[in-house]
């Protein structure tokens, strides 16, 4: 009965897996202290303007949200310069993913992606009968040439992660508008940057500005779940052509951001100091990552512009085993295309110096 009444095209697919949470490693291991460095998101609360909408939203939790998400839709329209009828909202940047695959993707249609990268890009091809063509990186940047050359009829979708999720590299500017205007007409561009406001690379190209708002066919994809602090909530958006938005409604379930969601993202926009401020605390304790890897003759792929450090290890399973057995989660890369390394958020200044000890302890065998 079971291999009847199930789709194919799920048959053999493994779920995505998250982070571990604290409080289940706590329990498992029986550690008081352990931190978390593993799911890419910001170490700070909310913004201040955000903690005081979501207090005062949480008296009218008794009423569905705005289902068309108007006053947010229209906040990040002006903070862009575009039309309303071309942001679409979503259950963070991953929501608008699994829109967009479900409104172009027909059973045997392709995407293309690199790999690894997002694991969501083939999760959500592989639920609706799609075929991914997982191109591999070319020190651990996206290829954008080999990419192109995997373009064919049936594909509909190709994703650039900019910077690349988990290696936290990107290309560059030229490279990217030349790969924009190289694919083909039937080819829908999805430049997806969720960790934009980290990155302070003046060679780092700006996709609404640069691509969309120059006339190219491309969906840029944002989130409010890590330099904002909302992860918890889940939200995030793409600015996309109006078509491709009207597409994505049809396909959408009702009411799938919630208010809290709304409110909080909403008066997030536009802080350009805090943004600052925490950009350049990132980029501090990024640096704080490196050094501690390096000490050890660990080094991480670069030049990373996120929130992140992606490094080969040998054996992640085992290193990130071995590092929560001391108290600190990192990310193993399996489920992104890449078992021999480990993905580690920057965190908080104690959280870093928590984690440079913790590996000190792992490498030289004293716990």
């Amino acid at each position: 009965m079971g291999g009847e009444l199930f789709r194919r095209s799920i048959a053999d697919l493994i779920p995505y897996e998250p982070g571990k949470p604290i409080e289940e490693v706590q329990r498992e291991l029986g550690l008081e202290r352990v931190v978390k460095l593993a799911s890419n998101e910001g170490p700070f609360p909310p913004f201040p303007a955000a903690i005081t909408a979501i207090e005062g939203a949480t008296r009218e939790l008794n009423r569905y949200p705005d289902g068309g998400a108007y006053a947010l839709r229209s906040a990040i329209a002006e903070h862009h310069g575009v039309e309303m009828d071309e942001v679409v909202a979503g259950g963070g940047a991953d929501g608008v993913i699994d829109l967009l695959s479900q409104s172009v993707l027909e059973e045997g249609d392709e995407i293309v992606c690199g790999w690894p990268s997002f694991p969501s890009y083939v999760l959500d091809a592989l639920k609706v009968g799609a075929v991914p063509k997982k191109v591999p990186l070319r020190d651990h940047t996206y290829d954008l040439d080999a990419m192109l050359g995997e373009v064919g009829p049936r594909t509909k979708l190709v994703y650039v992660c900019h910077p690349n999720n988990p290696t936290g590299t990107a290309n560059g500017r030229e490279e990217l508008l030349a790969f924009a205007a190289a694919l083909p007409d039937h080819v829908l561009l999805v430049v997806d940057q969720a960790y934009f406001e980290y990155v302070d690379d003046p060679g780092y190209l700006d996709g609404v500005a640069e691509l969309f708002e120059a006339g190219k066919r491309v969906v840029v994809l944002r989130t409010f779940s890590k330099i904002y602090g909302l992860a918890g909530l889940r939200v995030g958006y793409g600015v996309a052509p109006a078509d491709v938005v009207k597409a994505t409604s049809k396909v959408r379930r009702a009411f799938d951001v919630d208010a809290i969601a709304q409110v909080a993202a909403r008066v997030s926009i536009g802080d350009e100091d805090e943004l600052a401020r925490r950009r350049a605390l990132n980029k501090e304790g990024r640096e704080e990552l490196g050094k501690a890897l390096r000490a050890h003759g660990l080094e991480p792929a670069g030049p990373a512009l996120g929130n992140f450090l992606y490094v080969e290890v040998g054996d992640g399973a085992a290193m990130f085993d071995r590092l929560l057995r001391q108290g600190v989660i990192v990310r193993p890369l399996a489920g992104f295309g890449a078992p021999e390394a480990i993905r580690v958020t920057v965190g908080t200044p104690e959280e870093n110096a928590f984690f440079a000890a913790c590996l000190e302890q792992v490498l030289s065998g004293v716990s």
